[in-house]
């Protein structure tokens, strides 16, 4: 095996994460420091969040990237505009991300967002962008205040079944001002039986509602599981170990290896991460070099259009 493939990145921007997001992140983060009797002063934790999301180029990501043996990224671009204000509209954020994709050539797969309140123009534009840009797949943020499987997505799911391109779905928790009922990751079973050419995954899927979204993966051929935000999660202090259970569940085939970069900066940087994922003793303890190589690289190639992936 050569590289680590990392399947949901996101740009460490302030063009395509809201304020309001960070924000909401922030009171989390205040609230568990308050109770420790540590807490700062009110928006010191936002700001502090914020001046981390100025990497507009991804030069940084690009550079712990090369750090960590990192061979190439997805960026996820969640279309946050009908819930919270002041970042780029999607065919703004996907022009942006191509720009991205041609000063670091060949490191990056785009997943744009959608929503499917925005109507028949954004599936549309949503096309055109596809056209434009070579898109790699499709992002979908629920808790904005949508069901995954609204039939309004389906003329979206109809493209991605012509075009052979996958649809990443968060599910779980998240800010604090988003809804989390249509994030439950059963929100997705219609679709995915409805467009069963279509691969879904279940963003966060290996942190939260597992047991729930491991028996998706196993009986949905269409249905796989991401491990973004392993390592940030305030609910597992150790999560090498957390892995090791998920790796051991008997859906290896069907789970795609992802940070979450720049998810609270991943206790410090990529490099230390990704050591621990690949060398540790702990993460692949007991799991076979063929599910290793599936998990951290062949699974990620499986759901990507042909034509997206090395040497398409």
């Amino acid at each position: 095996m050569t590289g680590v493939f990392d399947g949901h990145c996101h740009v460490a921007s302030s063009r395509f994460i809201p304020r309001a997001f960070v924000e909401d992140v922030a009171s989390n983060v205040q609230c568990r420091l308050g109770s420790m009797g540590v807490a700062p002063k009110p928006g010191r934790v936002a700001d502090g969040l914020a001046a981390q999301h100025e990497d507009h180029l991804a030069d940084g990501l690009v550079a712990e990237m090369d750090a960590a043996g990192i061979e190439r990224s997805v960026l996820l671009v969640p279309d946050f505009g009908l819930r919270m204000a002041g970042t780029a509209e999607p065919e703004e954020a996907a022009r942006l991300h191509h720009e991205i994709r041609l000063r670091h050539p060949g490191r990056f797969w785009v997943y744009i967002g959608v929503d499917p309140r925005r109507g028949p123009g954004g599936v549309a534009a949503f096309e055109g962008m596809v056209d434009a840009y070579g898109l790699d797949g499709v992002k979908l943020y629920p808790p904005c205040g949508y069901s995954p499987s609204d039939p309004g997505l389906y003329p979206y799911y109809e493209i991605c079944a012509d075009r052979a391109l996958p649809v990443f779905v968060h599910t779980g928790p998240t800010a604090r001002s988003l809804d989390y009922g249509p994030a439950h990751p059963m929100r997705i079973d219609r679709a995915a039986r409805d467009f069963p050419t279509v691969p879904f995954v279940l963003g966060h899927g290996g942190l939260t509602h597992v047991d729930t979204c491991a028996y998706l993966a196993a009986y949905r051929p269409n249905v796989y599981v991401d491990t973004g935000g392993f390592a940030s999660g305030p609910s597992l202090p150790h999560w090498p170990g957390h892995l090791n259970r998920l790796f051991r569940l008997g859906v290896n085939h069907k789970i795609i290896f992802g940070t979450d970069w720049p998810l609270g900066r991943l206790n410090g940087g990529l490099k230390g991460l990704i050591s621990e994922v690949v060398d540790g003793p702990t993460v692949f303890a007991g799991v076979s070099r063929t599910d290793r190589d599936l998990l951290l690289r062949e699974n990620l190639l499986r759901v990507l259009p042909p034509g997206s992936r090395p040497g398409g």
